[in-house]
C-alpha cells in the first residue's frame, strides 16, 4: 500500500476528510503544532493572499516558526501578528515573519519550503535603548543567550527568536547577576527587557527594605 502521507479523519456517512500532511505536524517547545492550521488563520486576514509557516534552525538548537506571506497590500508583521494573537494560543505565533511577491514554487506547483529565504533577525518594532544600568545588565544578557547585536528594551523576547530553553539560561543569567531566584515563569511573564528590569529592581529594593546593613555593592535608584 502507499503512504501518501495525507492526516484524514472519517466523518458521519464515511465522507473522508482531508486535514493536512504528517509531516506539516511539528513538536517546538513541547507543543504539537499543526502548521497547516496557521497557515489557514493567516489567509484569513483580509491582506493576505497566500501563506506558508515552517520551522527554522538558523542557530544550532534554536527552532522558531517563520511565517511567509503574500500579500495584496502592506501590511505590517506587528498587524499580523496581532490578528493571530486574537485566534491562536501563544505557542503558535510564529516568531518571524516575511513577506514574499511570490512563494517559490517546486516543479509540480506546490510551495518549495526548502527555497524559503532565512528571515531578517531584526525585530521590525522600533528600537529602544536601555535607559539604566539595570536595563543595560539585562540587555546584555539577553545579547549573550539569543547572540544579537542590540535588543531594544520593548521587544519581546518570544517574538524575536527566543524559546523556552533560551528564557530558562536567561532567568538563569539574571539570579546570579544579581544574586536572586527568579522563577522561570518570569519569563513569560514579563518578556521584555523592561519589564524583566523592573521586576530586579522590585525584589532588590524589598530586600534593601527587609535588611538593617544593606549588601555591599547594591545600587538600586530610589
Amino acid at each position: 500500500m502507499y503512504k501518501t502521507g495525507d492526516r484524514a479523519r472519517w466523518l458521519p456517512g464515511g465522507v473522508l476528510d482531508f486535514v493536512g500532511r504528517v509531516d506539516d505536524q511539528i513538536k517546538l517547545r513541547g507543543f504539537r503544532i499543526e502548521m497547516g492550521d496557521i497557515e489557514a488563520i493567516l489567509i484569513q486576514h483580509d491582506a493576505i493572499r497566500d501563506a506558508a509557516v515552517v520551522v527554522r534552525e538558523d542557530a544550532p538548537g534554536e527552532q522558531r516558526l517563520v511565517a511567509y506571506i503574500v500579500s495584496d497590500r502592506d501590511v505590517s508583521a506587528s498587524d499580523v501578528r496581532q490578528f493571530l494573537q486574537d485566534r491562536l494560543p501563544r505557542y503558535m505565533i510564529p516568531a518571524a515573519f516575511v513577506e514574499l511577491p511570490a512563494p517559490p514554487l517546486t516543479s509540480n506547483g506546490k510551495v518549495d519550503r526548502r527555497a524559503l529565504p532565512r528571515p531578517d533577525v531584526h525585530p521590525e518594532s522600533a528600537y529602544v535603548a536601555p535607559q539604566s544600568e539595570l536595563e543595560e545588565a539585562v540587555e546584555a544578557i539577553w545579547r549573550q543567550v539569543l547572540r544579537a547585536d542590540r535588543i531594544g528594551i520593548y521587544d519581546d523576547f518570544f517574538q524575536i527568536g527566543g524559546q523556552s530553553l533560551l528564557a530558562f539560561q536567561v532567568i538563569q543569567r539574571i539570579n546570579q547577576t544579581f544574586s536572586l531566584d527568579l522563577p522561570l515563569r518570569a519569563a513569560f511573564s514579563e518578556p521584555t527587557i523592561a519589564g524583566q528590569a523592573i521586576l530586579v529592581e522590585e525584589v532588590l529594593l524589598e530586600r534593601l527594605d527587609a535588611s538593617p546593613n544593606p549588601p555591599v555593592g547594591a545600587q538600586v535608584a530610589r
